[in-house]
């Protein structure tokens, strides 16, 4: 039998009323993800960027599923989402917005910011468990890029490919990723690493 891929899901929340519902509901359905939790748009970049105590990948890993909230005071989502859109390393991972709000306006700015899907948080919890169980296995389905424990995306071979014209590190062309992050400096996007395998779901913050 082949292994289960399991998902590193990163939700961003500064409500922890919230944060312990969807931990409550992923343990309900039996996901047997590891899930982080972060308190909003800033302390989430500074996750994905592997800074200070998020540098630790093994309590830390690299979400290959982001959920965020959006009024949030530091940093609301929309910031997450333009940092997400305006770097390529970053893009890559699947962000879906779960918000109390149904305002037109939000549901397409979110959009218009990369968010692969927009939901308003249910009321009640059995109607959450159901809708995090369905977004589990739509994603658990999907091919998403291989990368390493920080994130790095390893190279696939596109010679004679449709998309050969893309170079392979897109992040190249994106200044204010060129320095990296944790003491790395340029080398951080080129240096290989092992795909990251995600652990079970564990409560962390």
């Amino acid at each position: 039998m082949a292994e289960e891929r399991l998902l590193n899901i990163l939700i961003v929340d500064d409500d922890l009323d919230a944060r312990d519902l969807l931990l409550l509901a992923f343990e309900r359905i039996g996901i047997s993800s590891r899930a982080s939790c972060v308190n909003g748009g800033n302390q989430a970049v500074a996750y994905l960027r592997g800074e200070g105590v998020f540098a630790d990948r093994e309590r830390f890993p690299y979400p290959s599923l982001l959920i965020t909230d959006l009024k949030m005071p530091d940093g609301d989502g929309f910031t997450l989402l333009q940092q997400l859109k305006s770097t390529p390393r970053y893009r890559v991972v699947p962000t879906i917005v779960m918000s109390a709000s149904s305002d037109a306006d939000d549901i397409r700015k979110s959009y218009m910011l990369g968010a692969s899907s927009y939901f308003v948080k249910p009321a009640g919890f059995e109607a959450l468990a159901r809708l995090l169980k369905l977004l589990y296995e739509v994603w658990l389905l999907a091919e998403l890029p291989v990368v390493d424990a920080m994130g790095r995306q390893l190279d696939t071979n596109s010679a004679g490919k449709l998309g050969e014209r893309f170079p392979q590190d897109l992040e190249t062309t994106d200044g204010n990723e060129q320095s990296g992050s944790g003491g790395s400096g340029g080398s951080l996007y080129r240096t290989p690493g092992q795909p990251h395998r995600a652990g079970r779901l564990d409560r962390r913050s």
